[in-house]
């Protein structure tokens, strides 16, 4: 099966957060509503600036992904 890259994730426990899935590598879940990040894998690089430019990518391209989705639920 082949995965998009993001994941929208809802829970009622939890009914102020948005939460988005990444699936590809480093993989994680970041809230949205606070910006906290949980990994579900070890990230190991010798490089701590290149991996802090390309979270910092993947957090934009996360809320990007967001804001995409509820406009596409809003046309509906």
């Amino acid at each position: 099966m082949e995965l998009p890259k993001f994941l929208l994730g809802d829970n009622t426990d939890y009914p102020d957060d948005i939460f988005i899935i990444h699936t590809d590598y480093p993989r994680f879940i970041i809230n949205l509503a606070n910006d906290e990040i949980e990994w579900l894998e070890d990230v190991e690089t010798d490089n701590e600036t290149e991996l802090e430019n390309e979270v910092s990518e993947l957090i934009e391209q996360a809320s990007a992904f967001y804001d995409r989705e509820m406009d596409r639920y809003e046309e509906q």
